[in-house]
């Protein structure tokens, strides 16, 4: 089973422990994170969505035109376009990046982050919207005959595009919600059904949820899992640990300074995700081999917010773990984003590789 590595792909220096020092898109920052993960194994890169945040599409576009291979995942909320307008955009992405494209479907976790960019709808109802959005830009990315739409949230008539994406049928629809609405909808449409690092036994019960979801919907195939993690690495799980405990205090010293998102309230979190890291970090501090919770708890569960800790060759091992449990996609991102992807790049994804493809060799064999 092939595995592959999702890093971030931030507009700026800015962290949970660094606040940024100039603009919001500092394009020379930009591209040179694009390119160190692209020159150290990284598969691909997300372009986040936040309401005050850099465009995500065009920063793509112009990552996209000055990388070779380096794929690129573009976050996009169904509220800020209509269906028709975003299958073009992403058609034209694309076409940009010689068919380099995913888009990652966000149906948003927080009214009031939602309402800031006029969203006014009940989480279950984006829900509904979302899978209703990602049906219609399928369509138009696939269809050459004009055709009408009439749905509970859009109507149009007569829609065809003249702009078709390079990938066959269509670029890779990644969605992510741990909700029962979520496993719905995301299960019936996503290739690719993002989770955020949990222990691997709740891991295990989520993926059950979201092939179970893909079942009743009537597929015969299932999303490819994804889990995202903050990975804190060092030479010794002495000095890792050490590590992690500077990085906590990094965070508890940038929360009393600059707020640390405008996204994400750092309690009593709407969105069924956040709760549940919030519970995990409940339990204990430590979870599995590597799963540290303390990071998740002080920034209040707020989306890749568990770490693991340890050498590389201790994290790798972990995320193995949940590559056994049948994660094909290791989402990581450090806290010092620029040297933390060289790092984990250098380190621990050979170490993964390798042992992937072991497994896939005994597999073989067998």
């Amino acid at each position: 089973m092939p595995v592959e590595f999702l890093g971030i792909a931030a507009t700026n220096e800015g962290s949970e422990v660094t606040p940024r020092a100039g603009a919001s898109f500092d394009k020379e920052y930009t591209l040179k994170l694009a390119r160190a993960h692209e020159d150290h194994g990284w598969d691909r890169v997300l372009f986040a969505y936040g309401s005050g945040s850099p465009d995500p599409s065009p920063a793509a576009a112009y990552v996209a035109a000055h990388t070779e291979k380096l794929q690129i995942l573009v976050a996009h909320r169904p509220n800020v376009s209509y269906p028709t307008f975003a299958a073009k955009t992403f058609a034209t992405l694309d076409r940009i990046s010689d068919g380099r494209l995913a888009v990652h479907f966000i149906t948003g976790g927080n009214d009031h982050e939602q309402q800031r960019e006029g969203d006014f709808l009940t989480k279950d109802e984006r829900y509904a919207r979302t899978r209703e959005a990602i049906q219609i830009i399928k369509r138009a990315w696939t269809s050459h005959e004009p055709f009408d739409h009439e749905g509970t949230h859009y109507r149009f008539n007569d829609f065809v595009s003249d702009t078709f994406p390079v990938q066959q049928p269509h670029p890779q629809v990644s969605f992510g919600g741990s909700s029962p609405a979520a496993y719905a909808a995301g299960g019936a449409e996503a290739d690719i059904y993002c989770l955020w690092g949990e222990p691997l036994a709740q891991t295990a019960e989520q993926i059950a949820s979201v092939k179970e979801a893909a079942r009743a919907a009537g597929r015969t195939d299932v999303p490819r899992i994804q889990v995202a993690f903050r990975p804190i690495i060092a030479p010794t799980e002495e000095l890792a640990w050490e590590k992690a405990h500077r990085t906590l205090a990094r965070i508890r010293a940038r929360k009393s300074g600059t707020p640390l998102s405008r996204r994400h309230p750092l309690r009593n979190p709407e969105n069924t995700g956040s709760r549940r890291l919030l519970a995990v970090a409940a339990e204990g501090d430590l979870h599995d081999r590597a799963l540290w919770t303390p990071t998740a708890a002080e920034t209040g569960g707020a989306g890749n917010s568990t770490a693991l800790v340890g050498t590389p060759e201790t994290v790798a091992q972990a995320l193995l773990d949940y590559y056994d449990l049948g994660v094909e996609i290791l989402s990581a991102r450090g806290y010092d984003l620029l040297d933390d992807a060289i790092d984990f790049g250098r380190h621990v994804i050979p170490i993964v590789r390798e042992e992937v493809a072991k497994r896939d060799a005994s597999h073989q064999a067998a």
